[in-house]
């Protein structure tokens, strides 16, 4: 029997929403995060599920991500509109220094990643998930060892849009990618006086706009890799299409081996498996 039901990944950055039918994407929405809601986040999601509805029935909606800890065991449903929506929750951890930890959806996605590709569940394996709050996860035959967040997208949000170290936009020198790798040459000085290079260039040598934003992130990306890796690891990169090619860059200037699993089929994969548990 054929049937039309949504799955959903709310994170602080932005929503996903997939439209199901007979277990195949038949069609995706966005919309704000978490972080930039304007009104109340069951009326964002029923004006972009009431889309949906007029093309035809939905069975239900399960989401993953800020809108939600043991992972399907703790799961909530409410009711939005005339569906049931159901919030799977995230992990919490200490990390191996003692400190507290929480994912909210990343989650998702690594249950997903070892659905699709089961060699992931034998043996020991060290995943990232790049993000506003990327996730650095230690996988020990199929179950989540314990995890530690970089906040690495917010911090670059911050310092490219908010603060004075990427400059007017005005015309100049360099691009993103130029900016990238110095950045990444950089990356294990003490990063709060490596960060005025994003400033001090673009007034003495002329750089660019996108040249200053490229060096942060090359600087912060680097920054993160640098303090979890050590060269020739084996790492799983699992998420944005672009922003995970930064990390791969960053990885690959490590000598690390780098896979690639899709991001996307990673969150239907892991919301599939977190539907069937329940419904």
């Amino acid at each position: 029997m054929s049937e039309t039901y949504v799955l959903g990944d709310w994170g602080t950055s932005r929503l996903r929403l997939y439209r199901m039918h007979d277990g195949d994407i038949s069609a995706r929405l966005n919309g704000p995060g978490t972080g930039a809601l304007e009104s109340g986040a069951d009326r964002v999601l029923d004006e972009r599920l009431d889309v949906w509805l007029a093309e035809g029935p939905v069975a239900d909606v399960t989401l993953c991500g800020m809108a939600g800890e043991d992972w399907l065991a703790s799961r909530t449903c409410t009711t939005v509109g005339s569906l049931t929506v159901a919030v799977m929750p995230g992990l919490s951890c200490r990390s191996e220094a003692g400190v507290p930890e929480v994912m909210r959806g990343e989650e998702t996605q690594v249950f997903g990643a070892i659905a699709l590709h089961p060699e992931l569940a034998k043996g020991k394996h060290l995943l990232v998930l790049p993000g506003t709050h990327s996730k650095w996860v230690v996988l020990v035959d199929g179950s989540v060892a314990h995890f530690s967040t970089h906040p690495t997208g917010e911090l670059f949000a911050l310092l490219a849009g908010q603060s004075t170290l990427t400059g007017p936009d005005a015309p100049g020198d360099g691009t993103f990618d130029d900016g990238f790798e110095r950045g990444l040459e950089r990356c294990e000085e003490k990063l709060t006086g490596a960060l005025f290079e994003a400033r001090a260039a673009r007034m003495l040598y002329g750089r660019s706009r996108d040249w200053a934003r490229g060096y942060l992130s090359g600087l912060l990306i680097g920054s993160e890799t640098a303090a979890q890796i050590t060269s020739g690891t084996t790492i799983t990169v699992i998420g944005d299409t672009a922003l995970s090619a930064l990390y791969q860059r960053a990885l690959a200037s490590r000598d690390c081996t780098v896979r690639v699993p899709d991001g996307d089929a990673a969150v239907v994969a892991g919301l599939k498996l977190a539907r069937g548990k329940t419904t």
